[in-house]
């Protein structure tokens, strides 16, 4: 088992690569009582399209299948049901899908053996029949009705729709109930068999644990179990065009005050940086023009134009970045005016910069306190960078406004796209 500091965090990460390919990443944190565990595959939503584990070509699920399966992988052949397993021992249990990945995870206090073995057994034991599938469809079909009536959802989710054209990213990642009805158990396994092997996986522990006694527990019992050797998976990349699939949208739903949002698409080509460094920047540069704090978040809500705070949010692939301003407000046209006559000018100074590198810094001392961002941040290295960053102030200190000049000299912003929701 490897030994590295997180530097400045008055941390340890204790690492380790078992027989089977299963990533292992501890950190003990002796000043809380409780431990929080996440077993994370690299499966998400859009994962649509892939050679299965021992085929030869590519199939084509439907959409919704990840979500599905996070749903369907608590199924157990037994009675014993993950929830109640975990509330009974006084923890909490549950699991998300993401675009890239699917989590599942417990916290609590105490029966730590029990407990991560209980988390390894039921993830690694799928149990999908015809009923229980069918059965499940009516369940998933709620929970999209009823994300279907929240209008920050629809406004996320139709920004990205019409932003991308090709990427499957452009769909919400529970699907759509016409999806959804196309799930089948061969569906399930067919992904199940090829996303969820053990060297698709990490497992990461943090809190009041004993690495050495946890590795034990997990290589025992990992050592028990066959698992067929893994080999790279092949996933269909896509041609995405720079252009936006629609560049205005407006719909209307019973709410209060309208809601607008505008996406701007950008061809990571363009830049020469990886686009882990490109998103940094970007996330920088767009916090200080758009974020909480920003001169132009500050004039709105002095002006009553809007009544929270400007969201920014920003997803990529492998290819483009895309960046969303949403918010609320009785006069769109105007603050959709005022956020491009803002972002018409994206120079910045070399102390904004440096005052947002503190910022950074601080928030990084801040979620070291807590064994869910300590978490977190893991598993983000781990899906962006493949490896944890042991360092996060010297990469911090790296950032530079030489290189966010030439970045900010080649960004774009004329592929876009408005999303609107009025008042029905």
């Amino acid at each position: 088992m490897k030994k590295n500091n997180l530097e400045k965090l008055n941390l340890t990460l204790y690492s380790e690569t078992l027989k089977n390919g299963l990533q292992v990443y501890i950190v003990p944190k002796d000043n809380v009582n409780s431990i929080y565990a996440t077993l994370t595959t690299k499966f998400g939503s859009i994962n649509q399209e892939f050679v299965p584990i021992n085929g030869k070509k590519m199939v084509k699920v439907p959409l919704g299948v990840a979500h599905f399966l996070e749903h369907k992988v608590f199924e157990q052949k037994s009675d014993k049901d993950p929830f109640n397993f975990y509330s009974e021992r006084g923890c909490d249990a549950n699991a998300n899908t993401s675009n890239y990945k699917t989590t599942y995870l417990y916290s609590g206090p105490n029966f730590f053996d029990e407990c991560i073995n209980y988390l390894l057994d039921y993830v690694e034991a799928p149990y999908f029949t015809d009923e229980n599938v069918e059965k499940e469809k009516g369940i998933i079909e709620q929970e999209i009705s009823m994300y279907e009536d929240d209008p920050f959802f629809r406004l996320y989710n139709g920004l990205i729709h019409n932003t991308f054209i090709k990427h499957p990213i452009r769909y919400p990642i529970s699907g759509k109930v016409s999806d959804i009805r196309k799930i089948t158990k061969e569906d399930l396994y067919t992904c199940y068999n090829t996303f969820y092997h053990p060297a698709n996986m990490f497992l990461i522990i943090t809190g009041c644990v004993d690495p050495k006694k946890a590795i034990k527990i997990i290589r025992e019992n990992q050592d028990k179990k066959k698992f067929e050797p893994f080999k790279p998976i092949k996933i269909k990349e896509y041609d995405e065009p720079n252009k936006v699939f629609k560049e205005r949208e407006e719909i209307s739903m019973d709410l209060e005050i309208p809601k607008v949002g505008i996406g701007y698409k950008i061809d990571c080509s363009k830049f020469k940086e990886d686009i882990n460094l490109l998103k940094t920047y970007l996330s920088i540069l767009f916090d200080i023009k758009t974020g909480a704090t920003s001169v132009l978040n500050e004039q709105l809500k002095n002006l009553n134009l809007i009544t929270n705070d400007l969201d920014f949010t920003m997803v990529n692939t492998d290819k483009h970045i895309l960046i969303s301003i949403m918010t609320e407000t009785n006069d769109i046209d105007k603050v959709l005016n005022l956020i491009e006559k803002e972002l018409s000018d994206l120079t910045i100074s070399e102390q904004d910069l440096e005052r947002k590198k503190k910022v950074r810094k601080s928030s990084c001392v801040f979620r070291s306190d807590s064994i869910y961002s300590i978490n977190s941040k893991i598993m983000n290295n781990v899906m962006s960078y493949g490896k944890v960053i042991l360092d996060n102030y010297k990469e911090i200190d790296k950032l530079n406004i030489k290189t966010m000049n030439n970045i900010i000299k080649n960004i774009n912003l004329d592929n876009k796209s408005i999303y609107v929701i009025t008042k029905s």
